[in-house]
């Protein structure tokens, strides 16, 4: 299922994110592979980002995901980088690598090569993890690399808003 992503525009979602974040005193921490720092990227460009944006972590390499993240070879090797198994471990090692309580993680098929038929250009896996809770998610997106890219970036944030304030 194709899906695209409405709603708050990227700084704007930035801004809820920053506020919530600051009204829990939290910090939070990106694990990113086919984004390769954007999401990062969304957030430092928000002065006063370093209030609340611990740090970020570009994975893009499975060795930077095992190196940087503490992700265990043996699960890219059983499930493939782009994975719920491998979003789970780059949030869970986001947290656990950093001093941040939040983080998101990413990791897909950005296009416009690399799809196979199990995981087609577009497919994204999700991982949140709020305070110790890891929720995970698949998505496929439209459009060409650039256009999988922002949408992997807005519904990355617009989901760590709604998990924030849940």
């Amino acid at each position: 299922m194709n899906e695209s992503v409405s709603g708050h525009d990227t700084p704007e979602l930035v801004h809820l994110l920053a506020d919530l974040l600051q009204q829990q005193g939290r910090m939070m921490a990106t694990a990113e592979s086919c984004t390769g720092g954007l999401i990062a990227g969304a957030c430092t460009d928000l002065s006063g980002s370093s209030n609340w944006f611990e740090r970020g972590f570009v994975t893009y390499s499975n060795e930077a995901k095992t190196e940087l993240l503490g992700v265990d070879a043996a699960l890219i090797a059983d499930h493939g980088a782009v994975s719920e198994e491998v979003a789970r471990a780059m949030a869970e090692g986001a947290v656990a690598r950093s001093r941040a309580q939040v983080a998101v993680a990413v990791t897909g098929v950005a296009g416009p090569t690399g799809g196979s038929p199990e995981k087609p250009v577009g497919t994204v896996w999700f991982g949140w993890s709020v305070a110790g809770n890891v929720r995970t998610e698949r998505r496929r997106f439209d459009g060409d690399r650039a256009a999988v890219r922002a949408a992997t970036v807005r519904h990355a944030l617009q989901t760590l808003v709604d998990l924030m304030k849940a």
